[in-house]
């Protein structure tokens, strides 16, 4: 009996459409990073991107449970001192959701380059409608 390692050459990807519409951010975005890994596959191997394309959309209509609008804060720093910039999440999802769900994914990624390349497969819309009809994704439900 041998131990199956995939490699990044031989590994299939599918492509999947998620429709974030009442879904809480927390709950979605570390299914979706499972999904990225490749978590879900049975030739999961840690070393290698398994991972599958994921779409993102209506990420508008996400959820945040209890005060998390606004008690939760995005902190993020310019670079020049005293340069940090603190915004409330009902902010954020007024003004850049997809942004928001983004980094949520993001932050539940591998540090890396690996995690980077596994992150390219994300893509967030804010709306109902991507342009990735030619991939033929598929509807993923989470739950």
């Amino acid at each position: 009996m041998n131990t199956f390692m995939a490699k990044g050459e031989t590994v299939e990807r599918s492509w999947y459409v998620v429709d974030a519409t009442d879904m809480v951010l927390g709950r979605m975005s570390s299914q979706v990073a499972a999904i990225l890994r490749g978590k879900h596959k049975p030739t999961f191997t840690p070393h290698v991107d398994c991972g599958d394309h994921v779409i993102i959309i209506n990420a508008s209509a996400v959820r945040l449970t209890g005060k998390k609008l606004d008690q939760k804060k995005h902190i993020h720093h310019t670079g020049y001192p005293g340069g940090i910039r603190e915004v409330t999440y009902r902010q954020l999802m007024a003004k850049k959701p997809e942004f928001a769900v983004y980094e949520s994914i993001r932050r539940m990624m591998p540090k890396g380059p690996l995690g980077r390349q596994m992150l390219k497969k994300l893509r967030v819309y804010a709306g109902p409608s991507h342009r990735h009809d030619a991939q033929l994704p598929k509807a993923l439900t989470l739950s």
